[in-house]
């Protein structure tokens, strides 16, 4: 039976740009908010949008991703029609198939997206953090007869030639895409999310690979090959929160942002959940001496210092007269007595040491996952 809709995740990359964050796993299990990691965004939508099956398609690092999708039930993609399936490179008979771009991550899955038979492909990045309604987006792929639709947002024109920008006419009509271009003639930057009629795309790329076309990045190939072909290629206009969280500022931003009651985000909105795997822990205990303020305190936190305009996520141990401001700490992460971490972000298991202090006022500080900052092996 054909099915109308499969996504399928790029959650392959190594997101360097996260420095230390990002050693030991794959930049879309990197923790957010608490209780998430950033992952969750996208899977939520697709459970949202009533997309029941899902392709994560991995490369880097891939472990702690796998254990926190596992079968894809905290999404309710476990069903007897649904799936949550992690697809990673694997070797054959013609050599190992890594993937060389996304692309390419696709061509090489064909034989997974065959055995659903989708009538269209949803291509999404494990990377980013926002809400969108898929199925609308969709319905205005099939409103427009288009072959591809890509999801743009606009920003502001000083910030256009950090994305691929789509030009396009007054019905939506993608007429030109540039790539980082020095002088943007539009500010619809592509977020990374597009919408193919699959037996199209299909072809594009089988007949890319007999003839030895480079056909293996969406961005720098398919899409200009779309256009040049003369494909209806049309975008479809988000206007809700998006954020790219590669970069270390802008992962410390986003998770700032979170804190707010009525963050742009819209996080305790009820009707469009974000689910997540998470960890099973005590309630979490604040001392007498304690001094909480604007802070989000997750499961299993003991907060005996002062904890001002930051994230606790599950397990996190704030020791007495430590002190932490603007800053997101991963779970388990202990912060001893006396020490003071500001503008910072403490990644998970970390431990920093008794009168330590981080300090991220002109640039925010990163401490690695269970990486040991101030203390000796005395200690």
């Amino acid at each position: 039976m054909k099915n109308e809709m499969l996504a399928l995740i790029l959650a392959g990359g190594q997101g360097t740009r996260l420095g230390k964050l990002t050693q030991s796993i794959a930049k879309p299990a990197v923790q957010f908010g608490g209780r998430y990691r950033i992952i969750d965004f996208a899977l939520s939508n697709c459970a949202n949008s009533g997309i029941n099956n899902v392709g994560v398609i991995t490369q880097y690092q891939p472990l702690a991703l796998n254990s926190h999708i596992g079968n894809g039930s905290s999404w309710g993609l476990d069903g007897i029609n649904s799936g949550a399936t992690i697809l990673q490179p694997y070797s054959a008979t013609e050599g190992n198939r890594w993937f060389l771009g996304t692309s390419h991550a696709i061509y090489q899955n064909i034989d997974y997206i065959d055995s659903i038979n989708p009538e269209y492909v949803l291509i999404l990045s494990g990377d980013h953090i926002y809400k969108m309604d898929y199925d609308d987006m969709l319905q205005t792929h099939k409103d427009n007869l288009a072959s591809l639709t890509v999801a743009v947002i606009d920003v502001p024109l000083k910030e256009a030639s950090r994305f691929g920008i789509m030009n396009t006419d007054s019905n939506d009509r993608i007429v030109e895409f540039d790539e980082k271009p020095e002088n943007p003639k539009s500010t619809k930057a592509s977020m990374g999310i597009y919408i193919f009629n699959w037996q199209k795309l299909r072809n594009m790329l089988v007949d890319a690979e007999k003839n030895n076309i480079d056909m293996s990045d969406f961005g720098q190939n398919v899409i200009p090959a779309y256009l040049e072909q003369g494909e209806p290629v049309y975008t479809y206009n988000f206007a809700g929160y998006w954020k790219d969280v590669g970069t270390i500022e802008s992962l410390w931003e986003a998770n700032m942002e979170y804190i707010a009651v009525d963050n742009e985000l819209d996080s305790r909105d009820r009707s469009w959940k974000i689910y997540s795997k998470n960890l099973i822990a005590p309630p979490n205990f604040i001392t007498d001496d304690a001094e909480v303020s604007d802070a989000l305190v997750v499961d299993g936190c003991f907060v005996a210092g002062k904890v001002d305009h930051s994230i606790l996520s599950t397990n996190v141990k704030v020791e007495e007269g430590a002190e932490i401001k603007d800053s997101f700490i991963m779970s388990g992460a202990t912060i001893k007595a006396g020490a003071k971490v500001n503008r910072a972000i403490i990644g998970e298991g970390a431990v920093i040491g008794e009168g330590v202090e981080i300090d991220g006022s002109e640039d925010v500080q990163v401490v690695g996952y269970n990486e040991v900052v101030g203390l000796t092996n005395e200690d």
